[in-house]
């Protein structure tokens, strides 16, 4: 496809070992992510290493040592955090526009066979054409099966399943909006409701997550879902923060709801007798004088804000990535970063393959 004087290699130790290479993109399968990116930053490239930043959880520690060891830039990519559209959200939610936020929620859904990850199989994958215990690396050695190789997704051995493909995109841009550096305690569910084609990961699966307060934001609750056969033709994602005052929510731009909250609680006297209830209703207008009904109805407001056309965080994300290497000015998505949001991903397969809620500590990156 980009011409026929590129070099290629089976072995990548061999495009490290180039002194005209800067930098490095890791698009492999998961569970080659942490070996390649420890391995490129200590030669010295800086790295823009594809979401999930690690298959695992004990993974995540070593690349952010790496990182800080080497002083090399490190990307991971997931573009939200370079996004306009969550800047203006984060920008809104600072400004206390919605009040306090007490509970978010997020979904991706999608309702194609290529969007449940299954890929085209070449016709001619054999193992004369696949290296395959170079594919396979540390997960565990089985005779060669090229759907295991093109749809890599679908099994444990290699990939991370819907948690680390698409629920770590959700919790990068939370974290990017709210400023949060994870949750503390983790719950999931779902099952293998319709993609029985052999994988070992759930098609639909939900999780909550608990927030705790930092700061001037108070704590929040976080749910979200992932549903691969949800009968769209088209992927649908979606944010929603509710906040004391109001909601945003962000698809394909932010949208702002404010319903200020009314001055006076209202009452529920019916039950008392005639005379209490004059007395309660006097001692409560002397509180709070009646309002004039307004002829226009809700106090409610709503904005919208759109990104230009063709507007593409994807080449923001790129494009920062690229400066930060000419400058060394650090970026949003560092190791750090990618690991606090590809960790509550992980915790989502350990709580549903396991049946129990975890634990973690969002400032050590680590299980309690």
């Amino acid at each position: 496809m980009w011409g026929d004087r590129l070099f290629t290699t089976r072995d990548y130790r061999e495009v490290l070992a180039r002194r005209d290479v800067d930098a490095v993109i890791v698009a492999t399968p998961d569970h080659w992510h942490q070996k390649i990116t420890v391995d490129a930053l200590s030669a010295g490239k800086d790295v823009y290493c594809e979401k999930p930043m690690v298959q695992l959880v004990e993974d995540g520690k070593a690349v952010v040592d790496a990182q800080k060891r080497t002083g090399r830039i490190l990307q991971v990519g997931s573009q939200r955090v370079s996004s306009i559209v969550y800047q203006k959200a984060r920008d809104l939610l600072a400004s206390g526009a919605i009040g306090e936020l007490n509970f978010v929620e997020a979904w991706i859904d999608r309702g194609t066979a290529l969007g449940a990850w299954q890929y085209s199989i070449p016709p001619d994958a054999s193992p004369s054409t696949v290296d395959w215990d170079r594919f396979l690396g540390r997960a565990p050695k089985v005779p060669f099966e090229p759907v295991r190789l093109f749809r890599w997704r679908n099994y444990r051995d290699y990939g991370t399943g819907v948690g680390g493909d698409l629920f770590v995109h959700l919790f990068s841009g939370l974290h990017f909006a709210t400023g949060s550096n994870g949750p503390t305690r983790v719950f999931s569910t779902g099952g293998l409701r319709y993609w029985k084609d052999g994988r070992d990961v759930p098609d639909v699966l939900a999780g909550l997550y608990d927030y705790p307060a930092a700061g001037s934001r108070p704590a929040f609750t976080f749910s979200l879902r992932v549903n691969l056969i949800d009968g769209a033709v088209v992927e649908t994602s979606e944010f929603r923060f509710v906040g004391s005052e109001g909601m945003l929510t962000i698809d394909s731009g932010v949208t702002l709801a404010r319903t200020p909250r009314e001055s006076e609680p209202g009452y529920t006297i019916d039950t008392f007798p005639k005379a209490v209830q004059e007395q309660y209703l006097k001692e409560y207008r002397q509180k709070y004088p009646q309002r004039p009904k307004l002829s226009t109805g809700s106090l409610a407001t709503e904005e919208k804000f759109e990104p230009p056309h063709g507007y593409s965080d994807h080449f923001e994300h790129v494009r920062n990535f690229i400066q930060a290497v000419r400058t060394r000015k650090p970026v949003v998505e560092d190791a750090a970063f990618g690991f606090r949001a590809a960790g509550p991903a992980l915790l989502a397969n350990i709580s549903y393959f396991e049946k129990r809620v975890c634990n973690w500590d969002p400032e050590k990156m680590e299980m309690v």
